[in-house]
């Protein structure tokens, strides 16, 4: 992995980025790689202080890793599933930074449990975070993006997108989580292409199995799954590269991170 700085001049230099989801584990880790490109940062999440989640991170460290190591880099609280806040996200970044360049669609609330005990309430929850929320964000950067003729948005997925093949052997209540991925994957390949000749690029990123505090929270890692485990830095590298992706030749792909580095013939950078 290279040496891991802030390069002001790097391949992002005077771009503008939104990521969601970004007070800890990979949301973090996409902050910290665009800011090294020269991309002025703007992390979202709902966690801004320490004692609003019961999970580890927050907004403030995310910003605070960033500025030390020499990046432009703010926060901005929001509940997602908000449409108010939504739209202060954008309003709120276009006037600290200028118009979004590139949107990273992280952000998820997820529940995991049988469909015949999931609640309406989480269903329609998870939906609004996970489908409608990228959704309502594209809405809200594209057109400044199709003005200025480019543009990026990453949609962070998952391999429970992919339907599940006999022999079944039961499941651990992620249905719905599968379902909103797979939501996803179809809005990200439908927009790519809506949008391509306005030269803006839509992809996908699926990481795969992450060590991250909400991967620990529903106890994804065990001995059956700790081999599948991946590096933070091939995700947010993966990231990166579509972020800064040509939409000529480089939209309406959901990319599985490390066989996306491996067909770049690229290793992920270490981050700051």
């Amino acid at each position: 992995m290279s040496s891991p700085v802030i390069n002001p001049n790097g391949t992002l230099k005077g771009k503008v980025a939104v990521v969601t989801g970004a007070s800890r584990g990979i949301g973090e880790a996409i902050c910290a790689r665009l800011a090294m490109e020269g991309a002025r940062v703007v992390a979202s999440a709902r966690t801004a202080e320490s004692g609003e989640s019961r999970l580890p991170g927050t907004l403030h460290d995310t910003v605070d890793r960033l500025r030390r190591a020499g990046a432009d880099a703010a926060f901005i609280k929001a509940d997602l599933a908000l449409a108010a806040d939504r739209e202060r996200l954008i309003d709120e970044t276009e006037a600290l930074f200028g118009p979004v360049d590139i949107l990273v669609n992280n952000a998820a609330i997820t529940y995991f449990m049988p469909v015949v005990d999931f609640t309406e309430k989480r269903f329609k929850l998870m939906m609004e975070v996970q489908v409608y929320a990228p959704f309502h964000l594209s809405q809200l950067v594209l057109p400044s993006m199709i003005e200025r003729g480019s543009g990026s948005i990453v949609n962070i997925s998952s391999p429970a997108g992919i339907h599940p093949k006999p022999p079944y052997r039961g499941g651990r209540g992620g249905t719905v989580y599968g379902l909103c991925k797979a939501a996803l994957e179809r809005f990200t390949t439908g927009l790519a292409s809506e949008v391509q000749a306005n030269g803006i690029a839509v992809n996908v990123v699926s990481p795969g199995l992450v060590d991250t505090p909400g991967v620990a929270v529903h106890g994804l890692i065990n001995e059956q799954s700790k081999d599948r485990v991946q590096p933070i830095e091939y995700i947010a590298e993966a990231v990166y590269q579509l972020a800064k992706a040509d939409p000529a030749t480089m939209t309406g792909r959901v990319d599985y991170a490390e066989p996306l580095l491996k067909e770049l013939g690229l290793e992920p950078s270490a981050l700051i």
